[in-house]
């Protein structure tokens, strides 16, 4: 694995891309869903935080 160090930072067409995969796949999870109930929610929660938190300290790097 590589380390922070020697990973390249990611770019702002990358940042929007990854960004636009999650909203694809939280499209996905909230049209498939039977009923929108509390696991749901919060599991697309923790998804976002898992995924725009990092993608948020990557943008801020770059600028």
């Amino acid at each position: 694995m590589l380390s922070q160090a020697m990973r390249k930072p990611l770019s702002k067409p990358q940042i929007i891309c990854l960004l636009l995969l999650w909203m694809a796949l939280c499209y996905i999870v909230l049209a498939t869903a039977p009923q929108l109930n509390g696991p749901v929610i919060l599991s697309l929660l923790i998804s976002g935080a898992l995924v725009i938190i990092p993608l948020y300290k990557a943008y801020k790097k770059n600028n």
